[in-house]
């Protein structure tokens, strides 16, 4: 599986990118709103568990590669996550700080909202994220989705759930 876009693209994970996504994982600033940065066993649990989304559904996070320097920079893909209850697509990303503010996470989830609807029957697909994190619901507004729900969350404190419809996502490509 490769996505492609101006700049990037999106493979799948191997072990082998265990050191690179540990830097950006074990982060305290890159995870400031997760509830604690990924330690080492973490970190390779993350790996596993999207190589087993691919065997599972056919899709996961995928890294994030600069096509420039072939450098790991992040990742971006779609996940089953729970929403408020419920088991819903969700499109997720990390970047690494030292590419923050360069259009990388929107471009990628951008690429990965196309993939979804152009690879999958799902009608309608999510981003959750904690509602102190502006950059990750600005990205997901900057692809098209507005917030759908806000609500009690006992990892985040409160999350907001941005989502786009096919049919949303059909008339902007229309555009």
């Amino acid at each position: 599986m490769r996505i492609e876009t101006e700049r990037l693209f999106l493979r799948e994970y191997t072990m082998d990118d265990f050191d690179a996504l540990y830097e950006i994982v074990s982060d305290a600033e890159t995870m400031q709103h997760y509830p604690a940065p990924f330690d080492e066993e973490k970190t390779k649990g993350w790996i596993r568990w999207n190589l087993d989304n691919y065997e599972k559904y056919g899709f996961g996070l995928w890294a994030i590669v600069l096509k420039e320097t072939g450098a790991f920079i992040g990742d971006c893909g779609i996940s089953i996550q729970n929403i408020d209850g419920e088991m819903l697509p969700e499109i997720g990303y990390h970047v690494h700080k030292k590419y923050w503010r360069k259009g990388f996470a929107k471009e990628a989830a951008r690429a990965v909202r196309d993939w979804v609807f152009e690879n999958t029957n799902y009608d309608i697909v999510y981003s959750y994220m904690k509602y102190t994190n502006v950059g990750s619901y600005s990205t997901a507004i900057a692809n098209g989705m507005i917030k759908v729900k806000e609500y009690a969350d006992p990892k985040n404190t409160i999350s907001y759930a941005y989502a786009i419809t096919r049919i949303e996502w059909e008339y902007i490509k229309q555009q």
